[in-house]
């Protein structure tokens, strides 16, 4: 690898699945190359979500939740109180009459939104629950304006 630029290396694939890769990128309107640092960045994030929960990670935890279920909201606002170390914003959304949407962004070591995930799932009246997440740059001791 060279300490400037990129580093060129070479892969073989069955000729379908080239075909296949090709179409799609067409179609995206991207290059092999992007495409290619696309995908391992994405098999890196997987990897290191499953092998190093010291990794740090930011994301979003949706959730689909029934408010009419007695104390709901209050163990969920309990529960983001507990973890105000990770998360860094939530925005409550009335859906209809009985369901709300909660957008929950997070950062921090995988190990504690794998917990707060666990947490929230495990709430009664909680219907839907979805993690996205991506490996992120650990916070540094400054910080600047944006």
């Amino acid at each position: 690898m060279t300490k400037l630029g990129a580093a060129r290396i070479s892969i073989s694939l069955p000729p379908n699945l080239l075909r296949e890769f090709d179409s799609a990128i067409n179609q995206m309107g991207i290059d092999r190359s992007k495409a290619t640092q696309q995908a391992i960045r994405g098999f890196l994030t997987e990897y290191h979500w499953e092998q190093d929960e010291k990794a740090y990670a930011v994301g979003t935890i949706i959730l689909i939740f029934n408010h009419e279920v007695q104390g709901l909201e209050s163990e969920l606002t309990a529960t983001q109180h507990h973890h105000t170390d990770i998360i860094m914003s939530a925005t409550h959304i009335h859906l209809n009459h009985d369901h709300c949407l909660l957008v929950i962004v997070v950062k921090g070591e995988v190990i504690e939104i794998k917990e707060l995930v666990a947490k929230l799932k495990g709430l009664r009246g909680v219907q839907q629950l979805k993690l996205t997440s991506l490996l992120g740059a650990p916070p540094t001791k400054h910080s600047h304006p944006h």
